[in-house]
């Protein structure tokens, strides 16, 4: 089975007001970011926290999030 963590997405955008970047992770709602002082950091805790979703998610039994595709986003923008 082709591991699904490696479609979900990592969108990383520098923020003004929180001088950081912000790692949003949009298939797990609206209100899922991290943080990183550098794009790299915050990538990584990007990562990190993809991780812990889907181990969670999957300990608890419920299901994963259907991962956006580029051609998906593009339909809803």
């Amino acid at each position: 089975m082709e591991n699904v963590q490696n479609h979900y997405s990592l969108i990383i955008q520098w923020s003004d007001l929180d001088n950081c970047f912000v790692v949003s992770l949009t298939e797990w709602g609206d209100f899922c970011h991290i943080h990183g002082d550098t794009y790299k950091e915050a990538f990584q805790q990007g990562k990190e926290l993809l991780d812990f979703l889907i181990e969670t998610t999957l300990e608890e039994g419920n299901i994963l999030p259907i991962p956006q595709s580029f051609q998906q986003s593009l339909v809803t923008t």
